[in-house]
């Protein structure tokens, strides 16, 4: 008999043979050696990160960054969906879940880290499984969340009742996914492209499996791959090194290494023989397009040049195939997916396509765009524009440790994290005969699944060669130099205001400067220019809309190609956006490069050329994006809910249009609107400019003024009041088919902002009620013990400038469990106010969130955002320091008293959507 998954031991045998047994629901601690652990071997050391070996075989990296005020802690484990047995899909992801639920000393993980101000979190994927958290630099809370992963490696509960709480939750997660077109048509590729590897199923898993499953199985699992010598601790940020390593050894070292070796894979997909076809039939509005192709390891040396030839076939807006397709207007958007994976994996082209476009031509033509790539020849032009975005990513993540420490994971799981520098060196070295060379190997039709399958008797097939060993492959392997640290910084309100300058541009254009010295020179720009009062908009909100949208898309001298090729050539990252009362940009740069960044923004802003293909191309994906909207449970309720509480006739600027009307809007504005809308009412004068990190704040003022000092708009800005109006609670359900998630969507407003006494307290109410993540009186109930749904929460908002304040509480859940999660959600509110809470959730809540708050400013592009936002509304840091302050001196009954004055006698309005008609009476 064979099996289609892994062949591994049965897990009783597993068990045995790793020196185990079986524990009950409430887990066995395996116990730490008493003795004091052996000091850790150094191991490799490449560019700023090193490597140390502990005796019982964990991995150490550290990764100090002392401009970075935050510290990072990811620890990877080399488990994933390829190692699960048959039975047993979604293990690996299961247990990712309940590794969140608790050990005897750590009964409450979500709870303990809202307290501490970490922002965590956890990922599952094919190859490994990784746990995260940031925090402010803290030598305490960095030695908790070292003890914390210690204790979890080896002592989490993994216990029957959890199991059965978590069930509903997963599956919730399952069925939000099998809402979305991409989602599962990916998952559907896999599933025909691979025969035997594990690789084909999809990493949540099947869902009789995960409904099944035994605990002892995952038990097992458990203590056959969470290990220190199957596992990698990454330390990355502010923090002592050799404190740090000492800690670490201290832990983790203590852990005694398990009887037995990890158990190892050994499924090897077999060539394909031939095209493979699938074909999904759902409810929607949209359709999509895929094809596979099988493609080496990362470790291989041709995934480098398979990654360039990824970027030259799908970037928007440069790639061969978004020029075919997108602009002859066969397909809104294109894409290629190529993952370095421990083992052969493979390359995924994915398009959309319009209702109207025929999906057998497309297909063909797709297929055509892809397997005789290679008969147009590759240039040299194509190769180097490709490498540059990709060493621009690799800039990007090597120049934010936080960012590199989650990156790693997937080397790491590859074999060996060098892997990560080394395939930015080969990536450089790619030249045009490796890419044609490449995609002659393996962009065959015997190795695509798409079409049908064709027998013939001289089949082409696609041999995947198997990649050298890693230690091979990085035996000369040395990296560069590390990048230089920036400055030790103060995320503190005073000494953020003390190091921040103020001017103005000729125009009145406000300019907001915060100079540090960063790692890697960075440095970020947030701007908005305002315009228009109401009485000019009407009408015009499509208009404004893809006016802001075609900024990116060329201009007098550049096209959207060359714009593009341009931010590459920068290294840089510019996000341009806006509406009908203004424009907005947010730039990640360096300091070398921020002057030729702002020099194209501002010729972009100034002289955008408004291509009629570009127009016509964007009004296509407008569409198509507007009508796989209108079957999506969330999207329609959210629809639904904002028209509710909007107060705006039609033609006005802040009127919320059914879907419909979204449809008709956007095919009557034609690009005569839009190029007279720019024209019309662009300009600087009514905004600002925040720029933080490592920049010369005396010469970017001067360019700042050169570019923008004179440009002014002639519609001066009158801002758009939207004081609280009351309107009537009212309960509305509408039917999505064949839509597996449903989506439940409360909402209530009344008088208040942000200036108000009780803000602060209903900010601290609403942490505890909703607001906390994983960690509140909402999750507590309708997550973690009745297992409704995946994603519960609340959210508060108050104004900072109208007297309109709203609660809000939302929760996916599967039709059949809607009523209970509502039920849920007003019991827990009224439970809330009338009891009342609790020493401990007070105290972690006000903890959590003032160190979520100074986290946020730690942030250079965060930072920038509230800082120009700020002087907007006429306000220092000092606002933000009384806040806190303010936070800081509350009392439980102040939190108390707030949430019944204000939460009380709320008029609630609820909308949900769903597949309810499948829902048994």
């Amino acid at each position: 008999m064979s099996v289609r998954l892994l062949s591994f031991l049965s897990a009783a045998l597993l068990a045995a043979t790793l020196g185990f047994h079986p524990v009950s629901a409430d887990a066995q601690q395996r116990k730490n050696s008493t003795a004091s652990p052996p000091a850790p071997k150094s191991a490799a050391s490449v560019e700023g990160i090193s490597e140390h070996v502990l005796a019982n075989g964990l991995r150490v990296l550290l990764f100090p960054d002392a401009a970075k005020p935050t510290t990072t802690v990811n620890i990877t484990y080399l488990v994933g969906s390829r190692h699960e047995n048959y039975g047993e899909t979604g293990m690996a992801h299961l247990l990712e879940h309940l590794l969140f639920k608790g050990t005897p000393t750590h009964p409450d993980i979500p709870g303990e880290m809202k307290k501490r101000g970490v922002s965590y979190n956890a990922t599952t994927w094919l190859d490994r499984t990784n746990y995260f958290g940031s925090f402010n630099a803290n030598p305490e809370v960095l030695d908790w969340m070292l003890a914390l992963e210690a204790d979890r490696m080896m002592n989490s509960f993994v216990a029957r009742k959890d199991l059965d709480s978590e069930m509903t939750v997963v599956r919730n997660e399952m069925e939000s996914g099998e809402n979305d077109p991409i989602r599962v048509l990916l998952a559907r590729i896999s599933s025909g492209a691979y025969l035997w590897h594990n690789y084909a199923n999809s990493t949540i898993g099947a869902r009789a499996d995960v409904e099944n499953m035994p605990i002892e199985r995952l038990q097992a699992f458990y203590r056959s791959f969470y290990r220190p010598d199957n596992a990698t601790v990454l330390v990355a940020g502010r923090f002592e090194p050799e404190s740090t390593l000492r800690q670490i050894n201290e832990t983790f070292g203590r852990i005694a290494r398990p009887a037995g070796d990890v158990p190892v894979t050994y499924t090897r997909e077999p060539v394909q023989d031939g095209e493979r076809s699938v074909v999904v039939r759902r409810v929607g509005d949209a359709q999509f397009l895929g094809t596979h192709y099988h493609m080496p390891a990362g470790p291989h040396p041709d995934s480098a040049a398979v990654q360039v030839l990824a970027s030259i076939l799908g970037d928007t807006p440069t790639g061969r195939l978004h020029k075919a397709l997108v602009e002859s207007q066969q397909a809104t958007f294109v894409a290629a997916l190529f993952y370095l994976l421990s083992e052969p994996g493979g390359m995924t082209f994915l398009a959309q396509l319009p209702k109207t476009v025929d999906i057998e031509a497309t297909a063909a033509r797709l297929i055509e765009l892809v397997e005789q790539a290679q008969s147009t020849p590759f240039t040299a032009a194509e190769v180097e524009d490709a490498k540059l975005r990709l060493q621009k990513g690799f800039e990007l993540t090597f120049n934010d440790s936080s960012r590199l420490a989650y990156s790693l994971s997937e080397s790491i799981a590859q074999g060996d994290w060098r892997l990560f520098s080394l395939q930015r060196d080969r990536i450089e070295k790619v030249t045009v005969d490796d890419v044609a060379r490449v995609a002659s190997a393996y962009l065959k039709a015997s190795n695509r699944t798409l079409a049908k399958f064709i027998p013939t008797e001289t089949p082409d097939r696609a041999e995947i060669p198997a990649a050298p060993s890693v230690a091979e492959a990085l035996k000369d392997f040395v990296g560069r130099e590390a990048l230089a640290e920036g400055e030790v910084f103060d995320p503190s309100p005073a000494n953020i205001e003390a190091r921040t300058s103020d001017a103005k541009l000729s125009n009145g254009t406000q300019l907001i400067l915060l100079p540090k010295s960063n790692r890697g020179e960075t440095v970020s720009v947030s701007l908005n220019f305002r315009f228009a009062a109401e009485g000019d908009l009407r009408n015009r909100a499509e208009a404004a809309g893809i006016a802001a949208s075609m900024l990116s898309r060329g201009t007098a001298k550049l096209s959207r190609e060359a714009i593009s090729r341009r931010l590459d050539e920068l290294k840089s990252q510019l996000n341009v956006g806006g509406g009908a009362q203004g424009i907005s940009a947010n730039i990640t740069s360096t300091r070398e490069h921020l002057p030729a960044v702002m020099d194209l923004l501002a010729e972009m802003l100034k002289t955008p050329s408004f291509p009629e293909s570009e127009f016509e191309q964007l009004r296509t994906q407008y569409i198509a994006g507007i009508e796989e909207r209108m079957s999506e449970p969330e999207s329609i309720s959210s629809n639904e809910l904002a028209r509710h509480f909007s107060r705006y006739e039609r033609g006005h600027p802040r009127y919320v249009a059914t879907f419909a009307e979204q449809l008709e809007d956007i095919r009557a504005v034609t690009l005569q609107q839009v190029r007279d809308f720019h024209a019309e009412f662009y300009g600087a004068g009514f905004g600002e400019i925040a720029v933080v990190g490592d920049f010369d704040a005396e010469a970017f003022a001067a360019q700042a003024e050169a570019l923008f000092g004179s440009w002014t708009t002639d519609k001066p800005f009158v801002r758009i009041a939207e004081p609280f109006q009351p309107v009537e609670a009212v309960s509305r359900s509408s039917e999505t088919p064949d839509k597996a998630n449903a989506v439940i969507q409360i909402r209530a407003e009344f008088a208040m902002n942000d200036s108000h006494p009780d803000y602060a307290a209903l900010t601290i109410g609403n942490s505890i009620f909703g607001g906390g993540g994983m960690k509140s009186r909402l999750a507590d109930r309708v997550r973690q013990t009745e297992g409704l749904s995946y994603s519960v929460g609340a959210r508060f908002t108050a104004d900072a400038q109208d007297d309109k304040a709203s609660l809000g509480m939302f929760a996916i859940a599967a039709p059949e469990n809607i009523a209970k999660v509502e039920t849920a959600i007003r019991e827990e509110l009224a439970r809330i106010l009338k009891d009342g809470i609790a020493d401990d959730e007070f105290k972690d809540a006000v903890e959590g969130v003032l160190q979520s708050r100074q986290l946020s400013r730690s942030q250079d592009a965060s930072l920038a955002g509230q800082l120009r936002f700020a002087r907007y509304l006429g306000r220092d840091m000092q606002w933000a320091a009384d806040l806190e302050s303010r936070i800081a001196g509350l009392s439980k009954a102040d939190v108390e008293d707030a949430m019944r004055r204000n939460f009380g006698d709320l008029q609630i309005s609820v909308f949900t959507a769903g597949d309810f008609a499948k829902v048994a009476p």
